[in-house]
């Protein structure tokens, strides 16, 4: 056998990787196993062997070379003689197992995953295996030799896809979804069976104040309406007729699209990796995955796939293999991340895309005054039909990411804008979105109000950066809403005039309804109407005050627009007058009842506006932080949705954590918790130095 290996070498004038037969006492390591790519830390740089020593010989054989202790720089996995696994040692002198490399290759990286060395020969798999055989099987010593191939000298490293073959021109091939799925949640099926409707939403009303003179009249009187989705409680359910009750989640359809370009490489790309193989590991079976990674070019690196034990294999297995080089082109990035989903065959209930970013776009957007919406095919605009179907969930991380393209790209599509200020909180921000996809309530929700009397109207509907209309009469108007995630809440405030009254106690003024498709049952879900009455004494006395609950939200709104004015004037290089914008509407803050109180929310929301002036307090600090803590503000509270960004030095909670919903808290936990042994974690919330 020795004497055909040599002459065979000899023939091809080919240096061949050794296949290290596993001795009887090791048996293959089953796909369930916990001792997967992944786990916790799928890249660590802690791992890396940092010092590469130069070989003049080429690709070396693997035969004597690899050591017990040895651990491949891909996988994590220990290398030895008899692990049953062919080995690879490349001409910079880092040693991986075969199928490992052989498949980095085969996604466009030709250059060593650990010191990026220029490879001038690189491992060819042999087509006939397909990781699945290579991890469950063994094999005998012919059927694994693979030819390394020679690159010419003339061409360059091919990553993201250049020199692979090419994409299909359509992206059909997602894999297929049951025809009928089955959920489990014995209260909800119980609920089915029983025909007593499951309730997922709940809804409030809250007056300015609760009386009003007979005499009197009001205009622009603001009515508080409170939504609520229902929670999903892991324990026992005490009864179906609760307000809110159990139900099982409906799966997901998730796009990533990562930014590999040069600026990733090192801590970022590994930080990256890891945090990628958390949101594999915490998919459901259910649950389908694509991946994204652009630099100068995209390129896709699996097709939708589903999340059970083989699919997490190769979805682990093409992450970790991407290598870090290139410009930045988040515009292609985005194009064949959204082609994705309007690709599928089939779709999953839930559908979103997560953009990742350290960097500006370098081939799109050079332009004096850029349209950032053109990143976005027009299928992803504000149409009514499509607008929350697919949301951009954007992360900028880093002081060189353009805060100004991602919260554009994410406020277009209905998605927010995450600010990471520290790379090693990457993870925990990933695990607190997936945290609220994985945990989605309802979708298609609408409000819909309409007036009781000819001569109440409505005059406005303050409603974020949600859809809202009043109808031209006055008479009627509605806040197109999407999806909620379990336990999610969303505050609306309706101005509306109050009319003078001759006689009688009370006066209707508003009916309300949400309407909201069960992601379950498919159908559509009227939420019985709700009506609001004022009462009408002749006189009123002093100790009618305005509600906590319409005062806060009406602060909340307020602060929205002095974050906005405050950009606006940072933008044209009036920082002094910017930070004036904040400092004026914290001075109003403290005079509002809700501020007086002491709520919660309201000392929360001072606080972050304090940090935001200090983040404005010279040009290079906006530029490096201020800008994106203000646009993921904007968008937290623009959305009523938990973001991610960087805090202030006292460690305090601050006021996103108000939009965090029970999912996303365990989410995060989970992430903090798996990560504790791996890295130098830091809590989302965690204090950040202030910045000078």
């Amino acid at each position: 056998m020795g004497t055909r290996w040599r002459r065979m070498k000899l023939a091809l004038g080919l240096n061949l990787c050794t296949y290290l037969p596993r001795t009887l006492e090791e048996s293959p390591t089953p796909l369930n196993s916990t001792e997967r790519l992944s786990d916790v830390a799928l890249l660590s740089p802690l791992n890396w062997p940092m010092t590469p020593t130069p070989s003049s010989h080429g690709l070396k054989l693997s035969r004597n070379s690899s050591k017990s202790s040895k651990t491949c720089s891909i996988c994590l996995n220990k290398m030895k003689e008899g692990g049953g696994h062919a080995l690879f040692t490349a001409e910079c002198s880092h040693s991986f197992h075969f199928h490992c490399i052989a498949s980095n290759v085969k996604h466009g990286n030709q250059v060593c995953p650990v010191c990026r060395a220029k490879w001038k020969e690189i491992p060819m798999q042999h087509p006939s295996f397909d990781l699945p055989y290579l991890f469950a099987r063994s094999y005998n010593n012919d059927a694994a030799i693979s030819l390394v191939h020679r690159l010419p000298r003339s061409r360059g490293v091919m990553n993201q896809g250049r020199g692979l073959a090419p994409e299909p021109s359509m992206f059909v091939d997602d894999e297929r979804l049951e025809q009928q799925l089955v959920f489990s949640g014995k209260s909800y099926s119980d609920a089915l069976e029983n025909n007593h409707p499951v309730r997922m939403m709940d809804l409030k009303i809250y007056p300015e104040v609760s009386a009003v003179p007979r005499a009197d009249s009001r205009e622009k009187f603001d009515v508080l309406v409170h939504l609520r989705a229902a929670a999903m409680v892991t324990g026992n359910a005490n009864s179906l007729n609760n307000q809110i009750s159990r139900y099982p989640r409906a799966p997901v359809d998730l796009v990533t699209v990562l930014d590999i370009s040069g600026s990733m490489a090192g801590t970022k790309l590994a930080l990256l990796k890891r945090a990628m193989g958390f949101v594999i590991q915490n998919l459901g079976s259910n649950d389908r995955l694509s991946v994204i990674a652009f630099s100068s070019t995209a390129r896709r690196l699996f097709p939708l796939t589903k999340m059970s034990d083989a699919g997490r294999q190769r979805a682990l297995q093409a992450v970790n293999s991407v290598v870090a080089n290139g410009g930045t082109n988040i515009a292609e990035g985005l194009r064949k991340g959204v082609k994705v989903m309007e690709d599928r065959r089939d779709k999953n209930p839930v559908a979103s895309i997560i953009l990742l970013s350290d960097g500006r776009d370098t081939y799109t957007m050079n332009q004096a005054d850029p349209n950032y919406k053109l990143l976005l095919p027009l299928s992803m605009h504000g149409c009514e039909s499509k607008r929350f179907q697919i949301p951009v969930h954007s992360f900028g991380f880093g002081s060189d990411h353009d805060a100004s393209l991602m919260h554009s790209v994410s406020e277009t599509s209905g998605g927010t804008f995450s600010f990471i200020e520290s790379e090693s909180v990457i993870q925990d921000a990933l695990a607190q979105c997936i945290g609220g996809l994985l945990s989605v309530a309802v979708q298609e929700l609408r409000l819909e109000i309409e007036g009781m009397c000819s001569d109440v109207h409505l005059s406005s509907i303050k409603a974020g950066s949600y859809q809202s209309l009043v109808s031209g009469d006055g008479r009627s108007g509605c806040v197109d809403i999407g999806d909620l995630y379990a336990d999610e809440e969303r505050d609306f405030l309706i101005s509306v005039n109050i009319p003078p009254q001759k006689d009688g106690n009370e006066t209707p003024l508003l009916k309300m309804r949400c309407v909201y498709k069960d992601l379950l049952t498919k159908e559509i879900v009227t939420l019985q109407s709700h009506m609001l009455k004022i009462q009408r004494p002749e006189t009123v006395g002093q100790e009618v005050v305005v509600s906590i609950e319409v005062d806060r939200q009406r602060n909340r709104f307020l602060a929205a627009e002095a974050m906005v004015k405050a950009r606006a004037l940072a933008e044209r290089e009036d920082l002094a007058a910017g930070v004036t914008a904040i400092q004026n509407f914290r001075v109003a803050l403290a005079e509002t009842v809700s501020a007086k109180s002491g709520d919660g929310f309201c000392v929360a929301l001072d606080r972050e506006l304090k940090e935001m002036q200090e983040r404005m307090a010279s040009r290079h600090v906006y530029e490096v932080s201020g800008r994106a803590y203000i646009l993921s503000g904007l968008s937290s509270h623009s959305w009523q949705r938990a973001t991610s960004r960087g805090e202030s030095g006292d460690g305090s909670s601050f006021v996103q954590a108000y939009y965090q919903t029970p999912s996303m808290v365990e989410m995060l936990h989970r992430s903090q918790a798996t990560s504790h042994h791996h890295r130098l974690i830091q809590p989302l919330f965690a204090s950040q130095p202030k910045p000078r």
